[in-house]
């Protein structure tokens, strides 16, 4: 099979983008009948007419609107690879971010406030630790977040801690009238992140203060913890973070008791010859 003519591809791409030949033409410094030419032998190379004629302008097919489509990410692909290589700026290439899917997304957020607006720009992919670091392994991703270290097998990945907060009680303010945290955490129920470092040091404390507490959740989404606890289900046991809009809001109060466990933050990445060079700042910036 013959391969497709990137030359084509592109003077398609200006024809879709314009929708009239005569402005592509002249855009292209090329005639209207070598344009046209062009056009009708990507056409026949792909088998479909990319385009109808509407009065003095020319209106995408169905297969011409999955064709452009494929030639926008073509070739802002090359630009990125320009742009990454040749180090020509910063705005063609974006930071691509990975974060773990129970990660807090006022933290996301924190960590992202710095480019955001700017000039770069942001790509934010959540998903499992384990599909992220073979990401950030296959240079699919520039940086991830996470509150966990990468396993011993992921060889090459420094881990930065760029944060770490103390876990508190976070509830409604009804269920903050408690004198002890032992009473506290023995009368109500409770709302437990699944997969953080927070579940198992929050049991061992119960075990250490002699009860047995009453879970009314265990989530995954630290989005849903926040929720759970603004809806009053139960105490939220998570750093501040998570719940700062409602605390600031004061639709959550935090219990002024020191649980003694904290959440660190991690920012990993791979060393790379050719790193986006809107990371370092942002790691620097943390501090």
């Amino acid at each position: 099979m013959a391969q497709l003519n990137y030359h084509h591809l592109k003077y398609f791409r200006e024809v879709a983008r314009e929708g009239h030949l005569g402005r592509a033409a002249e855009k292209l410094n090329v005639s209207q009948s070598a344009l046209s030419m062009q056009i009708k032998q990507l056409e026949e190379r792909l088998g479909h007419a990319f385009f109808d004629r509407v009065g003095r302008s020319l209106v995408l097919t169905e297969a011409g609107r999955i064709a452009l489509d494929h030639a926008e990410r073509i070739f802002g692909a090359g630009e990125e690879l320009l742009a990454v290589l040749g180090q020509q700026g910063e705005a063609a290439a974006p930071l691509r971010v990975g974060a773990a899917s129970t990660l807090s997304r006022n933290f996301q957020l924190q960590f992202l406030r710095p480019l955001l607006g700017g000039e770069v720009n942001v790509v934010l992919r959540s998903g499992s630790n384990r599909v992220l670091m073979a990401d950030l392994e296959a240079l699919a991703l520039d940086v991830v977040l996470t509150t966990e270290v990468p396993d011993a097998g992921t060889t090459g990945l420094a881990a930065q801690r760029i944060a770490e907060q103390a876990v508190l009680l976070h509830g409604v303010p009804e269920r903050m009238r408690y004198g002890t945290l032992k009473e506290m955490i023995g009368s109500e129920p409770l709302i437990l992140p699944t997969e953080s470092v927070i579940r198992p040091r929050f049991r061992h404390l119960a075990e250490q203060l002699g009860v047995t507490p009453r879970i009314a959740a265990e989530v995954d989404d630290m989005a849903m913890v926040r929720l759970l606890a603004r809806e009053g289900i139960g105490l939220a046991v998570a750093p501040m973070v998570v719940l700062a809009d409602e605390i600031a809001a004061g639709l959550v109060h935090t219990a002024p008791f020191d649980l003694g466990i904290s959440e660190p933050f991690f920012a990993v990445t791979l060393p790379r010859r050719f790193p986006h060079p809107a990371l370092a700042p942002l790691l620097a910036a943390q501090g």
